[in-house]
């Protein structure tokens, strides 16, 4: 399952009434696993930077100026999207635009069959709110100090996490290719299966789980091995 965890910056609010995006960021996940794949690119609007909207994102009109137009990297957006799921925080406006860019480039537009609104989601399990992006970030302990203005690729990261969080927290992947495992090699754990005839590594939990046999029952097992007579296969194992 391929989603892109996805944010814009723009130039103001309406994309029908002359605002343009000046910033995309994506972070491929696959399966919820960041892959480490991502796509970033700042984009020259072709107009004046409002001074309320430089002070969301801090992008001027001098820094757009040598960015390419949109018209120059729809190609390579389209490719990266693919046929994955954009995974966005308020879907609508960030949609909104990187529509109207498209159709202003003469390239197709994505359907909200495509999307999951994480602002959506957030409502239905957290119905009082608040349900920004950063109370989101609040409420389920992840770090957005990095996060002094708005910045496509950083919220894009940001909001990964958040993602899973709201899709249920960090749960252990099962990977089933090698591919796949350098994905969660940093700290997931995992079982990755390797061919299918059974052959796997497993990789181990840091700490061993507690015992929940008592010892009555340990002495009546071992009891009963002993009974078993020297073939018993447990004597192998048991310490």
């Amino acid at each position: 399952m391929r989603e892109i965890s996805f944010d814009t910056e723009t130039t103001g609010l309406n994309p029908r009434g002359g605002d343009r995006l000046v910033e995309i960021g994506g972070v491929e996940l696959l399966n919820h696993i960041p892959t480490g794949n991502y796509y970033h690119v700042y984009i020259n609007p072709q107009r004046d930077m409002p001074i309320e909207a430089f002070n969301v994102h801090g992008l001027s009109e001098e820094f757009l100026s040598d960015k390419p137009l949109f018209a120059h990297i729809a190609d390579e957006f389209l490719d990266f999207v693919g046929d994955g799921t954009l995974v966005i925080h308020n879907a609508a406006f960030d949609m909104g635009f990187i529509n109207m860019e498209l159709e202003r480039a003469g390239r197709r537009t994505i359907s909200n069959d495509q999307v999951i609104d994480t602002l959506d989601i957030a409502r239905r399990r957290h119905p009082s709110g608040p349900n920004s992006l950063d109370a989101l970030c609040n409420r389920y302990g992840i770090d957005n100090s990095r996060r002094v203005k708005h910045g496509a690729l950083l919220d894009a990261e940001i909001l990964a996490e958040v993602y899973l969080e709201l899709m249920g927290g960090k749960q252990q992947a099962l990977i089933l290719s090698p591919e796949d495992d350098r994905a969660a090699a940093s700290g997931s754990q995992s079982v990755s299966i390797e061919d299918g005839l059974g052959n796997f590594n497993a990789r181990q939990r840091p700490a061993a789980l507690a015992s929940r046999l008592q010892e009555t029952e340990y002495a009546a097992h071992k009891a009963f091995i002993e009974g078993m007579g020297d073939s018993a296969i447990w004597k192998k194992y048991l310490p």
